[in-house]
């Protein structure tokens, strides 16, 4: 007699929050004002989506769920560690002091970085995964290969701007490949920090924005990413001569 499959739903990463005895010192990863002694975070949707400016924490954030998850820290699952050491990640540190609350924990699951993509892809090729020899295509469709792959089954997915490893048709490609797995017979939870204005209007997502000060929930055209975009592209020689005209000084 076959065997039954029971279905999930996600979310299965409920809630993040502090430790009763974590500590808090000034520095990097801890010195964001957000990260407070009542810090608690819930995944209330299978789809959650984090938008901010670099500094905010939020990549940050998706390498300590990483690391709650047993994901290696550079990128890969449990079973796939091998991309390089962990150790110099901060996200690794935030971990330490979370607590996370599980409903149920599941075994499955990827930790995509496309800064890191050619070490994980070197060491999945190396190690013969079944669809291997990413590195033999571009850096884009690799990472396309690389997602068909590795989201097959249902778990957490954690990915940290995806967006710098794909053109804008394969950012909306990727939208709509995660739009038909939630659409199927196992769903997943997924978490993915991003800039990208097409990512953040995949459907059914839960959108936070982070800022140094806080992390709130956000409509995904309020976004200031998204304003940014849609007043360029709205007047694109208005707004590039209105940005050239401002002489205060850069903050890069």
């Amino acid at each position: 007699m076959p065997r039954k499959i029971t279905r999930l739903d996600p979310p299965f990463l409920r809630r993040i929050r502090l430790r009763d005895d974590a500590e808090l010192p000034a520095r990097y990863p801890f010195a964001v004002d957000w990260l407070r002694p009542d810090f608690e975070l819930e995944f209330d949707t299978p789809i959650t989506i984090l938008v901010g400016e670099n500094g905010s924490g939020k990549s940050t954030l998706i390498e300590a769920l990483a690391a709650l998850a047993g994901f290696g820290a550079l990128g890969g699952s449990r079973d796939h560690r091998g991309a390089g050491a962990d150790g110099a990640v901060g996200g690794a540190e935030l971990a330490d002091i979370f607590r996370a609350g599980w409903l149920p924990k599941l075994g499955h699951g990827w930790f995509f970085r496309a800064e890191t993509f050619f070490q994980v892809a070197r060491y999945m090729d190396d190690m013969r995964s079944p669809s291997a020899d990413f590195l033999s295509h571009s850096h884009g469709e690799g990472f396309v290969r690389l997602f068909a792959e590795r989201m097959r089954r249902q778990g957490l997915y954690l990915l940290d701007e995806p967006e710098s490893a794909l053109s804008p048709r394969r950012q909306l490609e990727l939208m709509r490949f995660l739009h038909r797995m939630q659409q199927g017979d196992a769903p997943s939870q997924i978490v993915m920090a991003t800039h990208s204005p097409f990512l953040v209007m995949q459907p059914g997502a839960r959108v936070l924005e982070i800022d140094r000060r806080s992390i709130r929930e956000v409509e995904p055209h309020r976004t200031g990413h998204f304003r940014l975009y849609q007043d360029f592209t709205a007047d694109p020689e208005g707004a590039v001569a209105e940005m050239l005209a401002h002489d205060e000084a850069l903050d890069w």
